[in-house]
């Protein structure tokens, strides 16, 4: 059974397909009856390597039996890997972050100092994947494990990411790069997780910036409100849900704001409207061509 039959099969079985189909000209995007999202397994395998079917399984085991998450951060795994060492790559003095290279570009975050972040992290995530890659997905910034780890989404979000893109045929490092809207980790006097503040967006959004030029992606998919929101420069109160189901544009480039999967893990009942996002954005991929 190939790829395609596996993932529609499982779909199939728990009550989301048929959600899209192949067409001569694309993809078509067919509608989920949302009865249809309101019940899946309580318990599932995990993901085989390389098999759409079973990483939408493993999507609903995240989501159901994944590992707890706290209400104001998105990560809560207790592993404190060392620092990630950043070879010194020498970037002259006044270069603008829109004319470095990749190796300037990573020197430049990992010593950057442009707002008061730098001075709580203990690493800089700059980003992780395949740096030619057709599909850019960004969030909002580091927790707790992603500041430990040098890494963007390496806790249950980043697990349920994970899954997310195995059910799309993607993987991280291969046609896929994962990306942040800013490189530190934001916290509250308190120590907790927080939204970057609008300051905090504007002094890392060059960033951001230079890796989609030197990437360019085909599509790009932000996750939760403060990416598609910094993004698309709205107004803080706009809600996600007015921005889902629209291809809107960034740098010339599709855009597909869904939820964030620190979201989707709280709240379960969405599920099927992630789904149809990602189902929106491969159409949008299909139409624009590799």
């Amino acid at each position: 059974m190939s790829d395609m039959n596996r993932r529609s099969a499982f779909l199939d079985e728990i009550g989301l397909g048929p959600i899209w189909v192949r067409r001569e000209g694309g993809i078509e995007l067919l509608d989920a009856a949302p009865e249809a999202i309101e019940t899946m397994p309580q318990q599932v395998t995990d993901v085989a390597a390389g098999l759409q079917a079973e990483a939408m399984s493993a999507i609903v085991e995240s989501t159901i039996v994944g590992e707890p998450v706290n209400e104001s951060s998105a990560w809560s795994d207790d592993s404190a890997p060392a620092s990630v060492p950043v070879p010194h790559i020498a970037v002259p003095e006044m270069v603008s972050p829109l004319a470095m290279d990749w190796p300037q570009l990573q020197q430049a975050v990992a010593s950057c100092t442009a707002c008061g972040l730098c001075h709580g992290r203990k690493n800089t995530v700059f980003g992780v994947g395949d740096n030619k890659a057709k599909w850019l997905f960004i969030g909002e910034g580091p927790g707790r494990n992603e500041d430990m780890q040098g890494e963007p989404f390496v806790g249950p979000a980043g697990k349920l990411l994970d899954n997310i893109l195995l059910a799309m045929g993607l993987k991280r490092g291969e046609n896929a790069y994962i990306a942040n809207i800013v490189k530190c980790r934001p916290t509250d006097g308190t120590g907790r997780d927080r939204p970057p503040s609008p300051e905090e967006v504007a002094a890392c959004m060059p960033y951001l910036q230079r890796q989609i030029e030197l990437i360019q992606p085909t599509v790009l998919v932000a996750l939760g409100k403060t990416a598609a929101l910094s993004l698309l420069g709205l107004d803080p109160a706009t809600p996600v849900s007015k921005l889902r189901g629209s291809v809107h544009r960034y740098a010339d480039r599709p855009l597909i704001v869904t939820y964030h999967p620190a979201y989707l893990l709280r709240q379960l009942g969405d599920k099927g409207k992630v789904w149809a996002d990602l189902c929106l954005a491969m159409s949008t991929y299909a139409q624009v061509g590799e």
